[in-house]
């Protein structure tokens, strides 16, 4: 791989252009590069090479004995344009996917260089101002890999001389050797030159010193030829930095100033102004190192830019004579559109729901010294006085402001009114609600409820409830409030089981009483020893009815039971029975047995077999024994009362 050029006439405007390429490279390979220390002016010469799809156009105006290619990857004595090249001779070559600005679809050429080393461009520039000094300046890159050729690659080695047509020599330099890189690095070389006075043309020749064979090949990139001349120094009045910022809609003026270093014999100034990257203009009468820029408050927006060029007297008309400033920079910023809403109307006690839009800060205002600071604000429970309008500044990145303004409307609740708040009643009885304030009414739960959409309806609740009632008035306002009603159970007595007794014995009354009770008492009262105890003892003397009374609490009544205390002399044990269904003595019963809670009752037939047992509680025998009638004749009982007394042994005889 080898880079050379070689001096032919393809065209003249091709010649042109490289040649102020090449005469950059010079510059650029220098090692020490000669780049201008003071202001430029426009470039004369900028070549870029351009964008779009790959290959790239071939250059149009050169003399060079190089022929283009489309294809990437140019063998000896060839280039090309392209955005990217990718891994050329067998990876001895820089992968490049964009061109020195990052632009992946930027063009740049790429040349492989011919064997021998020779005058590969000469180029004649027209047009210069005479005494004047000019700046040549590219981008380059040696595309070769460090370890390629051995690692021992032919480095570019570039001279350029600028010449009078005479063939004077004004300028040279050598840019040395340029070495490869690890990884693909562009770098930037150049020289600057003054033309004689007189002098408006040169010539540039670009030689190459490097030998041809591996290596020696390069990226070009970017190659400008500018007026270079004493450094120019632009200020704002009153700020640090020559940018400023202004919203749409403010006038403003500024003071602008330019310090211009020695170097010129005889300077004349000219302000220009370009707006979002237009061309530059000449201010008329902006012919000093001060302008004033008034701003007028309908400036559209968008980027204003101001700088001071100057040029020796007499080359200031020429564009290719001027050096220029910095540019100040003016930036008319547009206000934000800014909205604002709200979710009214609403009802008293609601939440205000704000919200604005259109920028990234945001500055609420309100009723009753109301402030907030986020684009959707709530308002919780918000009362009547908070009604009104709400105002947000809406301010941008720019820092640019609108107001935008939203109006609350709150909407009085319903004067929601109770009878009560909280009632009783005993059970099975109703009470009736009452609810005033509203248009309409609605009550929950509607378990014991006569209705739910009245004002008042009936309240029969089983057990204690608590209910609410929401009352809406005609704005659709609501209110809701609750009550309870409390359910208070009536007592009930319960005088227990009746009892049995034999005479001589007592027997325990088994009371009890259910619900809420205030006072009881039993009844008549001299049989008894302690009548206000739910469980006394009674010894009575014969056949006895005892009533317990009780008082319910709350109000909620009275209630009243009885026991039956059944009295026997002693224990009467029939000793026959006909169980034949006629209705005449078909049971064998002995009642008094019941005086005696732990008895113990046994019937046997002559086998010896028991047909009939009970205990606990007194029970008849129906003649029965698994469900079949026994046959008449004679069986044994037995009979234990308890632990203490004898038992009790006999005869039955079943007659059928």
């Amino acid at each position: 791989m080898r880079f050379l050029l070689n001096i032919t006439d393809i065209c003249k405007l091709m010649i042109k252009r490289l040649s102020l390429l090449l005469m950059f490279f010079f510059h650029l390979f220098t090692g020490n590069a000669q780049l201008c220390t003071g202001s430029l002016g426009d470039p004369l010469v900028n070549i870029s090479f351009g964008s779009g799809a790959n290959p790239g156009p071939a250059l149009a105006a050169a003399a060079t004995g190089y022929q283009y290619v489309g294809s990437d990857c140019p063998a000896d004595g060839f280039y090309t344009v392209r955005t990217n090249t990718n891994a050329c001779f067998g990876n001895t070559w820089h992968t490049l996917n964009a061109d020195h600005t990052g632009n992946a679809n930027g063009y740049f050429m790429l040349v492989n260089a011919s064997l021998q080393p020779s005058a590969f461009y000469v180029d004649t520039v027209r047009g210069l101002c005479g005494g004047s000094t000019y700046e040549f300046a590219a981008w380059i890159m040696n595309v070769i890999l460090t370890s390629s050729c051995g690692s021992n690659s032919n480095q570019p080695n570039l001279t350029f001389t600028i010449e009078r047509t005479n063939g004077v020599v004004l300028q040279t330099y050598n840019s040395g050797s340029i070495p490869p890189t690890a990884a693909p690095t562009w770098k930037q070389y150049g020289f600057f030159f003054t033309t004689p006075a007189g002098v408006n043309d040169i010539v540039l020749r670009m030689v190459n010193n490097a030998p041809g064979g591996c290596g020696n090949d390069l990226a070009l990139d970017d190659i400008t030829f500018r007026p270079c001349g004493p450094q120019l120094i632009p200020a704002i009045a009153g700020q640090n930095s020559i940018s400023s910022n202004l919203c749409q809609g403010n006038a403003a003026t500024y003071n602008y100033s330019c310090v211009v270093s020695s170097g010129f014999n005889n300077p004349v100034f000219q302000w220009q102004t370009r707006f979002n990257n237009g061309s530059w203009t000449d201010i008329p009468g902006a012919t000093s190192t001060n302008f004033t820029n008034v701003v007028a408050a309908s400036r559209p927006t968008g980027l204003y830019e101001y700088r001071l060029t100057v040029a020796e007297a007499g080359n200031i008309a020429a564009t290719q004579c001027r050096i220029s400033s910095l540019p100040i920079r003016l930036t008319i910023n547009g206000n934000p559109t800014a909205t604002a809403s709200s979710n009214g109307p609403l009802c008293e006690g609601s939440d205000i729901e704000l919200s604005a839009s259109g920028g990234i800060q945001y500055v609420w205002t309100g009723p009753n010294g109301y402030a907030a600071s986020t684009a959707s604000p709530t308002i919780p429970r918000a009362a009547l006085n908070q009604a009104g309008n709400y105002q947000v500044l809406v301010s941008n990145a720019e820092g640019c402001g609108a107001f935008a303004n939203t109006t609350v409307i709150m909407q009085a609740g319903p004067a929601l009114s109770l009878a009560f708040s909280d009632s009783s009643i005993c059970e099975g009885g109703n009470l009736q609600l009452s609810a005033a304030g509203g248009t309409s009414y609605d009550w929950l739960p509607a378990t014991g409820l006569s209705a739910t959409n009245i004002s008042n309806p009936i309240a029969t609740p089983l057990v204690s409830t608590s209910y609410q009632v929401t009352v809406s008035n005609a704005a659709g306002c609501k209110d809701s409030a609750r009550l309870s009603v409390t359910v208070n159970k009536k007592a009930v007595a319960n005088a227990g089981p009746d009892k049995t007794i034999v005479a001589g014995g007592s027997t325990l009354l088994s009371g009890s009483i259910e619900g809420d009770y205030q006072s009881f008492q039993w009844n008549p009262s001299p049989d008894i020893p302690n009548p206000n105890i739910l469980q006394p003892t009674v010894a009575p003397v014969r056949d006895a009815v005892y009533q317990l009374n009780v008082v319910s609490k709350n109000g909620c009544g009275s209630s009243t039971d009885e026991v039956m205390v059944n009295f026997y002399t002693g224990i009467f044990i029939p000793n026959a029975f006909t169980p034949n269904n006629d209705g005449l003595n078909d049971l064998w019963n002995i009642p008094a047995l019941d005086a005696y809670p732990g008895f113990q009752l046994k019937v046997f037939n002559r086998y010896g077999q028991t047909v009939f047992e009970n205990s606990q509680k007194s029970r008849p025998w129906d003649g029965l024994f698994r469900g079949q009638p026994i046959d008449p004749g004679t069986y044994v009982y037995i009979i234990k009362l308890n632990q203490l007394l004898p038992v009790l042994k006999g005869t039955i005889n079943v007659l059928r």
